[in-house]
């Protein structure tokens, strides 16, 4: 019996002496490389929503077990607690495993070179040392063995069930918090998109006209009369050229959109619409004189969205113009809704997605969009994740030229955006909680929203080339297509955003 005592003592000490150095070391590498624990924790599918007080709270547990589990007096209640805190990893761990739309990692030190499988054994075995350092624990040597066991085994299993409760319960509420209640904590799958194809433009004045029939369309700011055509590798290019059948027209702001088998030139300031084919690009007139606009976007092959300065309050207005036959012009003043002077804190881009049949307006300078359908009524208003709900600008009045200008910088929210199927890609310029400044030096961020269940979903990156950022992007059902400096770059979409991303034929 005394040799049996002993080597039970020197089992514990030794179960107990292995947790020590676990809860130490993995307690330390957490604290000496807080901030990118913290951007790991900020990353995880269960506790990205909870990551500021579980990233100060798991390495203090951590050092407070290995404290009072090395103390006779307190031994067996750490022992409990390092059982508990080991079950929730391994919970979180099953989790990650089988129920997350993909896998971080948020361990320190040696441990983030396992795998997660590896891992996995690593906290069973764990858990297992536990339960026997507790059933040969000398404290229960005077309680009847029988009623020791059951005791033990009562106890354990309660606090199995509530560890992994309470892990499922964290992990529905931070899903809930990041998708419908986003504490600005982004989530970064990995490889979202891939770069593919790159080529040179020579110059940076080319905007996205449109996309269709396996080709990219761009436009040119100091060419309006040229269409450049490629396709999606990028190594196919054709040039064309629109030819408009009205030549007394005096352009000043020329917008082309190619939504195939149509082209369209718009002018806002004319104002008028063109329309042709893409067979010939020969261009009738559809519009004259109707309306002016400062952008409008094709939400049907006779119908134009546009935002203008309203003549009655002099605010921004958003509203339709159909040009099948004689031009009717439809305004809907609901739509925008005024902050500070109507002007520039409703200034935004329109984007509209052909297979939803929805048009989607996103503010610059505040955290929220609206969707409408295809004749601009109200569906929802929606938000992006960061948190500026309001916008923050200075606006200074110049009597000498009678016209509006910010006073200071403004504070810019959403750069641009994009929308293909159902999903809304938006480039944000504000780097959320756990992020590393670092990496926005280095990347634009591009958030994507589901436009029907209205959740926020992921984030990725799309990184500068040679020190150039993005200034816009178009997406399809493939590919991501990005203008950096003078150069065009395609990005292949891998399989999470395409599982997000349904086609038509699916959406009813």
């Amino acid at each position: 019996m005394k040799l049996r005592a002993t080597t039970q003592s020197i089992l514990l000490n030794s179960i107990c002496l292995l947790y020590v150095l676990l809860f130490v070391y993995a307690a330390v590498s957490k604290l000496l490389d807080f901030e990118n624990f913290q951007v790991q924790l900020g990353q995880s599918p269960l506790l990205s929503a909870f990551a500021g007080w579980v990233s100060w709270g798991v390495p203090v547990i951590e050092l407070l077990i290995s404290i009072f589990i090395v103390i006779p007096r307190f031994r067996i209640v750490a022992l409990y607690a390092a059982f508990s805190l080991m079950v929730l990893f391994t919970a979180y761990i099953f989790i990650v495993l089988n129920y997350s739309s993909f896998i971080p990692c948020s361990c320190g030190g040696i441990l983030e070179k396992l795998g997660w499988e590896e891992h996995l054994v690593f906290n069973i075995f764990f858990i297992a040392i536990a339960v026997i350092a507790l059933f040969i624990s000398p404290r229960y040597n005077t309680v009847e063995r029988k009623s020791r066991r059951y005791f033990i085994s009562a106890t354990l299993l309660i606090l199995s069930i509530i560890c992994v409760g309470f892990m499922t319960l964290l992990f529905i509420t931070s899903e809930d918090i990041v998708h419908h209640r986003n504490n600005f904590v982004r989530r970064f799958p990995p490889v979202s998109v891939r770069k593919a194809y790159q080529a040179d433009l020579k110059y940076n004045s080319y905007y996205f006209a449109g996309e269709g029939d396996g080709k990219i369309y761009l436009g040119n700011t100091t060419a309006p009369a040229q269409v450049v055509a490629l396709d999606t590798t990028l190594q196919n290019k054709k040039i064309h050229y629109i030819f408009i059948d009205d030549n007394k027209i005096k352009f000043n702001a020329v917008q082309v959109r190619v939504f195939p088998p149509n082209f369209y030139v718009l002018d806002g300031t004319v104002p008028c619409i063109f329309k042709g084919k893409i067979v010939d690009w020969k261009a009738t007139l559809q519009m004259y004189g109707t309306t002016h606009f400062s952008i409008a976007e094709l939400v049907d092959s006779n119908v134009v969205a546009f935002r203008k300065i309203s003549n009655q309050n002099g605010e921004n207005i958003l509203g339709t113009i159909s040009f099948d036959g004689e031009a009717v012009v439809k305004y809907h003043s609901e739509l925008l809704q005024k902050q500070i002077d109507g002007v520039f804190d409703t200034d935004g881009t329109m984007q509209y997605s052909r297979e939803l049949k929805k048009f989607v307006y996103l503010y610059y300078y505040r955290n929220q969009f609206i969707v409408t359908d295809n004749r601009l009524n109200l569906s929802y208003r929606g938000n992006t994740i960061d948190t500026t709900s309001k916008a923050r600008l200075k606006i200074a009045w110049v009597k000498k030229r009678k016209e509006k200008k910010f006073s200071i910088p403004p504070f810019t929210v959403n750069r641009t955006s994009s929308v293909h199927n159902n999903l809304l890609f938006v480039n944000s310029v504000l780097p959320g909680r756990y992020e590393s400044l670092e990496m926005w030096k280095q990347a634009s961020i591009i958030d994507v929203y589901s436009i029907e269940s209205q959740d926020y979903l992921m984030s990725f990156y799309i990184y500068n080339n040679d020190g150039k950022r993005m200034s816009s992007f178009i997406v399809t059902d493939t590919h991501l297509f990005a203008l950096i400096g003078n150069a065009i770059v395609s990005y292949s979409l891998e399989k999470k955003i395409k599982q997000e991303m349904k086609v038509h034929n699916n959406l009813k």
